[in-house]
């Protein structure tokens, strides 16, 4: 190949290109680009393929995508003299394309973002466009002599490595104001602008010639030769977006099902149940069956055997389900039935006279008898007022101290139920506290920008020895009513300060950990003492912890809330206004109020963004919390989606939620965090 071709002797030709195939080649070059992206963002995502799948897959797309642009735009290309191209030539100039895809890939999902690394994933790219390119072109046989202009190839590489490198930088810069699906569509057009400039550059770089005594033949003779090429380019793309659609209905299908189905019964879980009665259908009933002493099984016999005891019970129970009714797990031992029939009580109360009848015949499982004790609470609700307590009150039946397993069927009565439990609980929270049947859990909370931990929420969990594991939405109602959640509080600070003492010791950062203070107490000098006094036992500064407080706090003594939060402010603490948007108070007061988080309560978030209302209700919170410069944590977040329209509307949004991570010990925090930081 020369710049500058003796041109004795020589005709020039004169190439010709079909402008629709041109546009063709440019758009299967930016939705093969978008195929990638959407591929390659699956990396960081939960998902039934492994991540090192989606790199794989990711790099076929985007090599198949520099090839398939490659290929359209040389068919797009005529001369007046036959054209041929190389078998091995055509298969090979795919392999650094999908070679340099997958290094490119790589290195964007590394956790250093740094402009190195956005340069390193361009350059990446670029070989793999411009060796493609190269690589084809040297398979193209034809009886004219060809040269090239060095200076056009020079611009052509450079063209596939800086327009990448500007539109990634851009993607970094931008993805905090334009919605993802958008951001990555215009990242791919830039991809498949690189390549097909690439390709065309190239293209006008190279002059054609053949000697005066050479007779050109009429026509494009190389339009057989790229048939076959038309026919792989259209399996591969139709393959290629059936599987990526194919792929992102079974995520959503494996989120949905492992978010709300119990595994070992395939039956609706606890958190779809508790979703359940807080729809505004009404009246609503509700029978909970408490298995008694499954343990014993697992210990007579192994967990396994357990499992196949839970499986029996759970295929005979779906069998006397009633019309209009729904059954689910909702903890290891209890299953319950929620009806929306207008005569709920009664028709549920004879349908659990069959569930007894079942429950109290013997199973038979591996040859072996097995006997399970067994009885059922009821509880109604005619508005939504009652609704909050349809499943406190069948808990209350279930924890009655009297209460026998004998099949027996137990309609709530307030009379008896709400007082007998209530002391009970009360009664029973020291013991609880001094041998740790109170324990606390971790819930991080992950900026969705940075996609780092920030900081946990700790939460408190009771595993009661006759009750077993109760509600915190049980229990801690019934403390604050008979003024012993001080007294707990007082604890979860020690216990709090003491495990971030061991995190310390151990070079674990969470950053700030969150406590929640009940309202009674935020205006009590005693609350800054304990504070102080376990912050200084443990060595620890008060910028590591933030103090919820909910919006009630306020709203009852809105005066001395205030005095009291400015107090922990100027201490050092942050403080957090907790399930915003619940309470009653005038947003007037925000403004005045010294915090520095705002949470949003799970209730604004379950229904978005698919409702309308609620998004609007949303967007006009962030730019309120915005506006006044506070942090802003959003509670209760479990889809993908909520996560795509929190991170688009949000400047720095903070998620909290089970799509990260559910409450934790301290341990189990640890390892999970450890492999967060390493996804």
């Amino acid at each position: 190949m020369l710049d500058h071709p003796l041109q004795n002797n020589l005709i020039e030709l004169h190439a010709e290109y079909s402008f629709p195939v041109v546009i063709l080649s440019i758009i299967l070059a930016c939705i093969t680009s978008y195929t990638a992206l959407l591929m390659n963002n699956r990396v960081q995502k939960n998902s039934f393929i492994h991540r090192n799948f989606w790199y794989v897959f990711a790099s076929i797309a985007m090599g198949f995508g520099i090839w398939t642009m490659h290929f359209v735009g040389m068919f797009a290309f005529s001369l007046p003299v036959a054209v041929y191209y190389h078998r091995i030539s055509i298969i090979l100039s795919i392999i650094p394309a999908i070679v340099a895809s997958f290094i490119a890939f790589y290195l964007a999902n590394h956790q250093k973002k740094s402009i190195w690394y956005t340069f390193s994933f361009s350059v990446i790219i670029g070989i793999g466009i411009s060796t493609c390119h190269f690589v084809s072109m040297i398979g193209m046989k034809t009886d004219a002599i060809h040269t090239n202009s060095h200076s056009l190839i020079v611009l052509s590489i450079l063209i596939s490595i800086f327009i990448p490198f500007l539109a990634s930088i851009s993607f970094f810069k931008l993805r905090s104001y334009i919605e993802g699906r958008l951001l990555h569509l215009l990242m791919a057009i830039s991809l498949g602008v690189a390549i097909s400039s690439t390709h065309y550059t190239y293209m006008v770089s190279t002059k054609y010639y053949l000697p005066n005594s050479y007779a050109p033949r009429p026509g494009n003779s190389q339009l057989f030769n790229m048939d076959l090429i038309v026919v792989i380019v259209t399996i591969g793309m139709t393959l290629l977006l059936i599987f990526l659609l194919l792929s992102s209905l079974m995520d959503k299908y494996i989120e949905y099902r492992a978010s709300y189905y119990d595994a070992l019964t395939k039956l609706p879980n606890r958190r779809l149940f508790e979703k359940k009665i807080k729809k505004t259908d009404f009246p609503q009933s509700l029978a909970i069956w408490h298995l008694h002493d499954l343990e014993l099984v697992n210990r007579e016999f192994d967990y396994q055997f357990g499992d196949k005891v839970i499986q029996q019970l759970s295929f005979g129970l779906k069998t006397l389900v009633p019309p209009m009714t729904e059954l689910y797990r909702i903890d290891g031992h209890r299953f319950a039935f929620l009806t929306h029939d207008i005569d709920g009580v009664n028709y549920l109360s004879t349908a659990m006279e069959n569930v007894a009848k079942y429950l109290s015949k013997p199973l038979i499982i591996d040859n072996f008898k097995i006997n399970i004790q067994a009885v059922c609470a009821i509880s109604r609700a005619n508005n939504s007022e009652e609704s909050l307590d349809i499943f406190t009150k069948a808990q209350a039946v279930l924890n009655y101290s009297s209460i026998e397993y004998n099949y027996e069927i137990i309609h709530y009565d307030s009379t008896i139920h709400t007082y007998a439990f209530g002391l009970e609980v009360v009664e029973d929270i020291g013991q609880a506290m001094e041998k740790e049947e109170l324990f606390l859990v971790y819930q991080p909370k992950v900026n969705v920008i940075t996609n780092k931990v920030i900081g946990v929420e700790t939460l408190l969990r009771w595993d009661h020895p006759a009750y077993g594991f109760l509600s915190p939405g049980v229990f801690i109602p019934i403390l604050e009513e008979n003024n012993r959640m001080i007294e707990v509080t007082n604890w979860i600070i020690e216990k709090v300060c003491r495990q971030m003492s061991i995190w310390r010791k151990e070079g674990i950062s969470f950053q700030q950990v969150a406590i929640n203070i009940p309202g009674q107490y935020v205006t009590s000098n005693l609350l800054l003492d304990v504070l102080k006094s376990k912050l200084n036992k443990y060595k620890l500064e008060p910028s590591l912890l933030e103090l919820e407080i909910t919006e009630t706090s306020f709203v009852k003594n809105i005066e001395e809330a205030m005095r009291a939060v400015n107090t922990f402010r100027q201490e050092g603490f942050s403080v957090a206004l907790d399930d915003f948007g619940t309470g009653v108070s005038s947003l007037s007061y925000l403004k005045k109020m010294p915090i520095s988080t705002l949470k949003i309560d799970k209730s604004f978030i379950d229904d978005v963004p698919q409702s309308e209302k609620d998004s609007s209700i949303i967007q006009a919170i962030i730019a309120l919390g915005e506006s006044l410069d506070l942090a802003i944590v959003f509670e209760g977040v479990e889809t993908k989606r909520q996560v795509d329209f929190l991170a688009t509307t949000c400047e720095n949004p903070i998620i909290q939620g089970y799509y990260f991570a559910k409450p934790m010990k301290a341990d189990e925090l640890f390892e999970w965090n450890k492999a967060f930081e390493h996804a």
